[in-house]
């Protein structure tokens, strides 16, 4: 009797196990496909979930940066990378895309990305909270460019962004869409007026 309870409880127990490895491959298959990016780079997703920490930009540090972004909002104030540099890229930072102009040319247009979803990484993961009105500073060659945001919406996901160019200089922010894998939010800033 004692070892067919035994032999129960084994059973009952790699049944349990079987379960929970189950369960958390599927969640973790569902953080990866969360964090794809419009790049097709290869994720590794860091599961630890940092909320609320405060990233410092030391501006006595030397560095190879261009500058710096701002969103007070959502606690983001991170260094910028020439398109060029290879710390430019979504693993690293928050990217600036091919086809920007920076932000000192009459013309300027900036697009930067950033992961959002959980981990590290997810610099834009509350990206979604902004609002019209919020402000967006970019620190660049010393000077402060702010920004607010006029729209928001989400587009499909295949690698475009496509905004009407506005009057003023303009900043547009880019990640994934919070509720919807196959979607990317678009948030388009102008040029704050003085």
């Amino acid at each position: 009797m004692i070892k067919k309870l035994i032999k129960i409880i084994l059973i009952l127990i790699i049944y349990l196990a079987s379960c929970y490895y189950i369960y958390k491959a599927d969640k973790l298959e569902e953080v990866n496909d969360i964090n794809n990016n419009d790049i097709n780079q290869n994720i590794i997703v860091n599961r630890k979930i940092k909320e609320n920490k405060k990233i410092e930009y030391n501006s006595n540090i030397k560095d190879d940066s261009i500058g710096q972004i701002i969103i007070k909002k959502i606690n983001i104030n991170r260094k910028l990378y020439n398109i060029d540099n290879p710390k430019n890229n979504i693993e690293e930072n928050i990217t600036i895309l091919k086809g920007s102009i920076e932000p000192d040319k009459v013309d300027s247009i900036i697009f930067v990305a950033a992961h959002s979803g959980y981990g590290e990484k997810a610099f834009f993961k509350n990206l979604d909270k902004l609002e019209s009105k919020d402000q967006i500073i970019i620190k660049y060659n010393d000077i402060d460019y702010r920004y607010e945001v006029k729209n928001k919406w989400e587009t499909n996901k295949d690698g475009d962004i496509e905004v009407e160019k506005e009057d003023k200089k303009q900043l547009i922010l880019t990640t994934c869409s919070p509720t919807d894998k196959t979607k990317q939010l678009i948030i388009n800033c102008i040029e704050k007026e003085s």
